[in-house]
């Protein structure tokens, strides 16, 4: 990819991440984290947090059982390591760098059975009296209340995660700069297969097969492949009247013309890609379509002009909408961007809910990624959509991605 704005390499990525290191630096800040908020301990359940705790990843292809063969993790302040009570899942053993003691069968915390022989291990790895946080309740653990908790009910953890993985150690960068690569790659040979009369399903098995195959170890999200209406007014309701993005994948036969807004998501090692482009089935963009990309380009090159180590959200969210000639570039209900690391959207976002006084108040770091995905729309079009994942550096930037812009352009 070749960008009009300087990209700055003062952060070296390693071609390969070193999972000790990294568990080490991680670990480090996770612990800075919790004690400068005071928190003891933590319990996590949310296979994001466990992955960030521990280093440790496994196998993911369908997510709606991780609820019952739930991983959790448990950090406490004064241990160099995390504790891992984990179900069996193959390949995930090879690549744990815990102490053996430090690694548990399985706990159930959806279950009353669980939570009483999970609270009878705590007892033996969190001290008396020491302040816990958790990242999510199980209701088997709010009916343990007292006994699970003896000094009282528990934090919210996210506020310790959410500060800890703010800023990316370089083999953090090298883990999503590589499961971005693999999407990458994957979606050469999904572009390829592009044509009228498949299927939108079609294009998921494709991608996820082949992702899997170059070393994808989870399917993070179902991929889309949304068919974008000419007009607002001919699209599905919305409760902010405008348009609706992501609609679930189905088996729909894809015609010539169809303008897709694509996004999908896989990890590597625990850590995640985000692809997003736009293509269109079977031809080429018209002269108005190709206008909404030059755009679009536009848009993301103001932004990244002014991103460094030292800008707020508000100076990337505000040189976005000067470029847009005044108006918001992102849907309602989204972003301009996000964060992303073994979450597919993390700290920073900008140009949420959250408010204005919130993106002036939020300092970018040297070492935070972030995600910019500026939409343009005007109705006749099917608009255009893009992501392109960027490292925050002193001086400016990293980029991580360089998957072309086909059909539109390079």
């Amino acid at each position: 990819m070749t960008n009009s704005v300087a990209q700055q390499p003062s952060i070296i990525i390693p071609d390969t991440p070193d999972r000790s290191r990294m568990l080490r630096e991680t670990g480090t800040r996770l612990r800075a984290a919790m004690k400068q908020q005071g928190v003891d301990a933590l319990i996590l359940l949310e296979d994001q947090s466990v992955m960030y705790a521990t280093g440790t990843s496994w196998p993911l292809g369908e997510a709606g059982l991780t609820h019952v063969e739930c991983p959790v993790a448990v950090v406490v302040a004064g241990d160099e390591w995390p504790h891992l009570f984990m179900p069996f899942r193959e390949g995930s053993a090879q690549e744990s760098e815990l102490p053996a003691d430090h690694v548990h069968g399985p706990v159930y915390p959806e279950f009353d059975e669980g939570i009483e022989k999970f609270t009878r291990a705590l007892a033996d790895i969190i001290p008396a009296g020491a302040k816990v946080a958790v990242d999510q309740y199980t209701g088997a653990m709010r009916r343990a209340g007292r006994a699970l908790f003896p000094s009282g009910p528990p934090t919210d953890a996210a506020l310790v995660l959410s500060a800890a993985k703010l800023v990316k150690t370089p083999d953090e960068l090298a883990c999503i700069r590589t499961a971005c690569r693999i999407t990458d790659a994957a979606m050469v040979d999904v572009q390829a297969a592009l044509a009228p009369g498949i299927r939108q399903i079609d294009l998921s098995a494709a991608f996820v097969r082949r992702a899997f195959e170059l070393g994808a170890t989870a399917n993070i999200l179902d991929a889309i492949w949304q068919v974008m209406p000419e007009s607002r007014a001919a699209g599905v309701w919305t409760v902010h009247e405008d348009l609706a993005l992501p609609l679930s994948t189905t088996e729909r036969e894809l015609a010539r013309g169809d303008v897709l807004w694509i996004d999908v998501s896989i990890s590597y090692g625990g850590y995640c890609s985000d692809f997003g482009r736009t293509w269109i089935v079977g031809q080429d963009p018209t002269a108005r379509q190709q206008a909404q990309y030059a755009k679009w380009r536009d848009i993301r090159d103001s932004v990244l002009a002014v991103t460094r180590a030292g800008a707020t959200c508000a100076d990337l969210a505000e040189a976005a909408i000067e470029a847009n000639g005044g108006g918001k570039p992102w849907l309602p209900h989204f972003y301009l961007g996000h964060g992303i690391g073994v979450g597919p959207a993390e700290m920073p976002m900008v140009g949420t809910d959250l408010g204005e006084e919130f993106d002036k108040n939020f300092v970018l770091e040297a070492g935070t990624t972030f995600v910019l995905e500026p939409v343009v729309w005007e109705d006749g079009t099917g608009g255009y959509r893009s992501e392109d994942i960027i490292v925050i550096t002193e001086e400016g930037f990293i980029q991580l991605t360089d998957y072309p812009y086909t059909p539109y352009g390079d």
